[in-house]
Parts: structure tokens; C-alpha cells; sequence
């Protein structure tokens, strides 16, 4: 199989499927019914795995690979399901760190051009059962599957896992979820099985009250992570990994029980090694030291914030290149810009990216230092020239910005 055979492949897939990535909520397909025809049609490989299912607003990514990475140290064979990929398609489904073969996504979108009429799958459910079966396929010891959207109704929903966990709840995809926290906590908490423990890593009391009522109304051991007490670091050094470092010690700990063997040395590497064990980037991600640039796939308030203060915690100038999706309330982010600070407003090289034009009334009355670039790399390379030492440059406001911006920068 050649290069170009696969990019034919992948780009038949992406105008094939309409993608909530790209397009927004107008691709988004709501409901079970597609996935469970899909499923059936592949021979339902969902119920030849072992599953975590990982659902939450922020940290679901990173726990998820914080978790792969302890299972890959004591020694199994690890399925990882996340979405979306920052580079390429394969980053979305791994096992042991390695992305899906190129031959393997080919072969199954062959296959899909077979599905019969009544079945027109979302990108996202035809990526779903893609890794159902890959994972079955390579006959994984335990796949990690990241919930895409939402919960109650997300294509991932289908699984019947081991254990869940919801790492928060916070404001975000409110055109689908919700305009209320207790609205969005509702859709999340639609992940809890019957009998199936539920980890909780939002210390919200809102939040806690309406998953502990759904555990409770399914029989579901109710745990709440932000109990733990821990002294284990990682080697993802953004400060909010600590919530997901807790998350992620509750899910070993439930694993254990069901006859995982997982030892604290396991446990203490995995989380020291995840870059190396499941090559996962974006998240606080050092690109380089001189200058000193951080990139951060945080997109919505809650997440921003957490970034935001860790940046306002370095005592130096920042040049900070963001660019936003359109579906982002980018008036409550202006609210908590670190400052101090240049801003570079850029566009995400997407369909629903944002064209900081369109908001330039609002950075007016931010009262900030900025300018706006049409495309991304414009904008880095503006931060580049400007940037003297002892200063730093962080990217972000999308995973889309990160993703374009690594996919061009990063050495290959």
C-alpha cells in the first residue's frame, strides 16, 4: 500500500462522513441506532473486548493515556481510543503507543463502501467501530476507549466497560449538550452502567450530586477521586494533571480488583512515561527551550483558565498566538487573558475556525496588546521576531491550532 493510496482512502472517509470536527454541530449525529447497525454489521467487536470508558469536559485525553501508559508498564497489551488527532488519523486509535496501521484503515474503509443504504454512520462512528475492531482484531488485553462527545448519547456509549470514569463537568458544547451545568453533568453522567463503577473527579457539588444520583439509580459503586491523596508526578507537567493523576490512581485501583495485576512500580512509571509509552503531545507540550514554547490543546473557559494560570505563574513576558473554533463564547475567555502579554489572534486552517476579524470589537475593548494574522503560521512567525530573551510563546485556543501548528514545526 502506498502513501497515496491511504491519504485517497482518508479523504474519501472525511467527505464521505459528515465530521463534527470540521463542520460542527450540523455533522453531529446524536443517538445510539447508527453505531449499534454499524457494530452488529462488524459482528459487534465491542463485546470481544475488555473497556474503560473515560468520559468529562477536560482531562479525558490525558487520563486515558496517563492510565495506558501504567497498563503498558505492567505488561499488557493496551488498546487507546482518543479523538481528535493533532497530525494524523492513525494517532486516534494505538495499542502499546503504536498508531493503527495504515494497511488496516485502508482495508476497513473498503469495507465500509460495502455498508448497505440504511446505514449513513457520522465520521466519528465509522471511526468508533474502526477501533472496536482493530483493537478485537490485535487481540488486546484492555482498550481504553476516550467518549467522544457529550456521553449519554455518544457512539462510544455502546461499550460495556470494567469501569468509568467522568474526569469534570464544565461549560462547553452548550448548542448540544446544554446550557446548564447540571444540563451537560446530566449527558455525562449517561455513561454510568448498571453495576459498573463510576470514578468522579469533578469536586463540584452539583456536579457529585447528579452522578452520585445516576449511580445510585443504577446500582453503580460511586468513587470520588478527588479523595485521593498522592505524591505521584508525571511527566505531563501541566499543573492541572494532578485532578487527572487522581482519576487515573481510582481506575488502576478498580482494575486491580477485577484481576488486573498492577504494581506501584507500575504505576509510578507509567506516569512518568506516557510521552514515551503512548507518544501523546499537546497537553502542556515543551516544543522547544529557546525560545521557550509551550503549546496547549485547552479550548474552552474552565480548561483556559487552568492554562492561563500556570502561564501567569512564569515570571516573563508571553507572546501568545490563539485562534478559536466558532462555536466558542471567546468574550468569556478575553476575560482571563494573562497579562502582560502580546496576543496574536489567528484563524484555524479549518471550516468552523474563526476568523479573529470577525470578533476584532471584542479585542478592542479586551484593552490588549494584539494583532490579528489570517493564518496561523503568520502569527507564530510574528511571536518568533518579537520574542527576546527571558520571554516565551505559547499556542493554543483549539486542538486544531496545535495540531497545524505541530504538524508544520515539529521535526519529522
Amino acid at each position: 500500500m502506498t502513501n497515496e493510496e491511504y491519504q485517497q482512502a482518508i479523504e474519501w472517509l472525511f467527505v464521505q462522513a459528515p465530521n463534527y470536527q470540521l463542520e460542527g454541530k450540523k455533522a453531529y449525529k446524536p443517538g445510539l441506532d447508527n453505531i449499534v447497525k454499524l457494530c452488529e454489521f462488524f459482528g459487534n467487536p465491542q463485546d470481544k473486548i475488555k473497556t474503560v470508558h473515560i468520559g468529562g469536559t477536560n482531562g479525558k485525553g490525558s487520563t486515558s493515556n496517563l492510565l495506558a501508559s501504567v497498563m503498558q508498564e505492567a505488561g499488557y497489551r493496551t488498546g487507546l481510543y482518543n479523538s481528535p488527532h493533532l497530525i494524523d488519523f492513525t494517532e486516534r486509535i494505538k495499542i502499546n503507543g503504536e498508531n493503527c496501521s495504515k494497511e488496516f484503515v485502508c482495508g476497513f474503509i473498503q469495507k465500509l463502501k460495502t455498508l448497505p443504504t440504511d446505514i449513513r454512520p457520522s465520521f466519528f462512528e465509522f471511526t468508533t467501530v474502526m477501533a472496536f475492531e482493530y483493537f478485537h482484531h490485535n487481540n488486546v488485553d484492555l482498550a481504553i476507549i476516550e467518549v467522544g462527545l457529550g456521553g449519554r448519547l455518544d457512539s462510544t456509549n455502546i461499550i460495556q466497560p470494567l469501569v468509568s470514569a467522568v474526569t469534570n463537568v464544565a461549560l462547553d458544547h452548550q448548542n448540544i449538550l446544554g446550557d446548564t451545568l447540571e444540563e451537560i453533568a446530566a449527558e455525562k453522567a449517561g455513561i454510568i452502567k448498571s453495576k459498573t463503577p463510576i470514578i468522579c473527579g469533578d469536586d463540584d457539588l452539583t456536579v457529585h450530586s447528579i452522578m452520585r444520583a445516576r449511580a445510585l439509580e443504577k446500582n453503580a459503586p460511586f468513587i470520588d477521586a478527588t479523595a485521593i491523596e498522592t505524591t505521584l508526578t508525571s511527566d505531563l507537567t501541566g499543573n492541572y494533571q494532578k485532578k487527572n493523576i487522581k482519576v487515573a490512581v481510582a481506575l488502576v485501583e478498580e482494575l486491580r480488583k477485577v484481576g488486573y495485576s498492577i504494581a506501584p512500580q507500575h504505576i509510578a512509571s507509567g506516569m512518568l512515561n506516557v510521552y514515551r509509552n503512548t507518544g501523546f503531545i499537546g497537553r502542556w507540550f515543551k516544543f522547544s527551550e529557546d525560545p521557550l514554547t509551550i503549546c496547549d490543546t485547552a479550548h474552552n473557559q474552565a480548561g483556559l483558565t487552568e492554562v492561563f494560570e500556570q502561564l501567569n505563574s512564569m515570571d516573563c513576558r508571553k507572546h501568545i498566538v490563539l485562534g478559536f473554533v466558532n462555536d466558542k463564547k471567546i468574550d468569556e475567555v478575553l476575560k482571563i487573558l494573562p497579562p502582560n502579554s502580546s496576543y496574536y489572534f489567528v484563524k484555524p486552517n479549518i471550516e468552523r475556525g474563526r476568523n479573529p476579524s470577525e470578533y476584532r470589537n471584542l479585542l478592542e475593548n479586551a484593552k490588549i496588546n494584539y494583532k490579528i494574522y489570517q493564518n496561523l503560521q503568520d502569527g507564530y512567525v510574528a511571536a518568533l521576531q518579537n520574542v527576546s530573551d527571558g520571554e516565551m510563546i505559547f499556542i493554543g485556543g483549539s486542538n486544531f491550532i496545535v495540531g497545524e501548528f505541530l504538524e508544520k514545526n515539529l521535526e519529522k
